[in-house]
């Protein structure tokens, strides 16, 4: 029976959630997830590395290599072939803003005392600092 997948720490979602090529009529569609967008916003964008990555993300380095091998897939096959990107779903939660890890500083948008835990379908499964 394989582990369970722990729950993906993101600092916020994503401002835009969907990407589709000009001049391409119904394009297919390609969903890449919340803790996907956000390795790609760590290593990417913020230049960390993959241990940073991991440390703000609380997972391991191996799983952040995974998900960002994943994600540079999903993201070069939606240019190269004309997809539209839909960024939706995920097993994650929103940091609380109150983790030195993420970010060195408050979360941009959620500074309340729990963390908002997603499932798969990026519907919110519950709230619960006690843990944390």
């Amino acid at each position: 029976m394989p582990r369970p997948k722990r729950c993906r720490r993101v600092c916020s979602e994503p401002e835009y959630s969907c990407f589709e090529p000009e001049g391409v009529t119904n394009p297919e569609s390609v969903v890449l997830s919340v803790d996907e967008y956000e390795v790609i916003r760590l290593v990417d964008f913020e230049k960390q590395n993959h241990e940073q990555c991991a440390a703000v993300m609380d997972i391991s380095r191996t799983t952040v290599t995974e998900i960002y091998e994943r994600a540079r897939y999903k993201i070069s096959d939606c240019i190269v072939n004309g997809k539209q990107l839909v960024i939706s779903g995920g097993n994650y939660r929103i940091c609380s803003g109150k983790h030195k890890a993420c970010c060195e500083r408050p979360c941009r948008r959620y500074a309340e005392n729990s963390e908002k835990k997603y499932n798969n379908e990026g519907t919110e499964r519950y709230e619960d600092s006690s843990n944390l």
